[in-house]
């Protein structure tokens, strides 16, 4: 079961779905909360999901967090596009879950008239990148001409064959449902735990380019260090929840479950 809690119903205009989950180097939950925050885009709606860790977070106030993640909208000026942000917590603990969740968001936007879809995740090199290359993918091979004007490495192919987790799942799948999408990965050594600014920054830079809008980048590294204390904890948790599972099943774990790439 995921479900997708509404809070308000939003009308956009010919919206993009922009989708940013933890991952390698958090780069697209730093990415897309640092530009939720930045524009002030309104929360809409809030997923929760069986997929994820069975687990809740326990608050200083003495209550509990469910995760979750989250459905911001932005709207803008008269000539342009409105915009959706997804982000939050956690992915999916299983790969039957990315596949559910992920179907269950692009339903979701779907109905809310999105045709096009950008998602962001990080390629780990095993290296500290002091300027991190911004590598794409695309839904369909005909974009590259739409995308090609902006600093991108079309050839990421070369550098691994597969991304796993919403990254990658949102273009394939939004492509069956006839969604048009590009997957930004910012260059990072994906170091366990560790997250990338630079590479964010990147990947901001990039994005900000092909939505055409302007925000204010110097906050960028002192959101990160406000963000890096609850990243690290959710993931210490959920390496916790992940040797719990085994431990309970008496199976190894599936390297899948336990990383994401993107």
């Amino acid at each position: 079961m995921t479900v997708i809690k509404v809070l308000q119903k939003p009308k956009l205009k010919n919206p993009i779905l922009i989708v940013g989950l933890p991952g390698i180097g958090n780069i697209g939950r730093v990415g897309v909360g640092y530009l939720i925050d930045e524009l002030k885009a309104k929360k809409f709606a809030e997923l929760y999901s069986e997929h994820f860790f069975p687990f809740v977070i326990l608050e200083e106030n003495h209550e509990v967090k469910l995760l979750k993640n989250y459905l911001h909208y932005w709207k803008a000026k008269a000539k342009g596009r409105d915009l959706i942000f997804l982000t939050g917590d956690c992915q999916s603990q299983s790969s039957e879950g990315h596949y559910h969740m992920v179907e269950t968001v692009l339903d979701f936007a779907k109905k809310l008239g999105v045709n096009d879809v950008i998602t962001i995740g990080g390629l780990a090199t095993g290296e500290v990148e002091e300027k991190p290359v911004v590598y794409g993918t695309l839904s369909e091979a005909s974009l590259e001409k739409k995308y090609g004007k902006y600093k991108i490495d079309f050839g990421v192919h070369k550098k691994v064959g597969y991304i796993v987790g919403a990254a990658g799942l949102m273009l394939g799948l939004g492509r069956e449902r006839g969604m048009k999408g590009i997957c930004l990965l910012g260059e990072t050594s994906g170091f366990p735990i560790v997250t990338d600014p630079k590479a964010a920054g990147a990947v901001l830079d990039v994005l900000l380019k092909i939505i055409g809008i302007k925000v204010n980048m110097k906050e960028l590294d002192s959101r990160v260090k406000e963000m890096e204390s609850f990243i690290k904890r959710i993931e210490g948790l959920q390496k916790k929840a992940v040797m719990e599972i085994v431990k309970d099943s008496k199976a190894p774990a599936k390297k899948d479950e336990l990383r994401y790439i993107g």
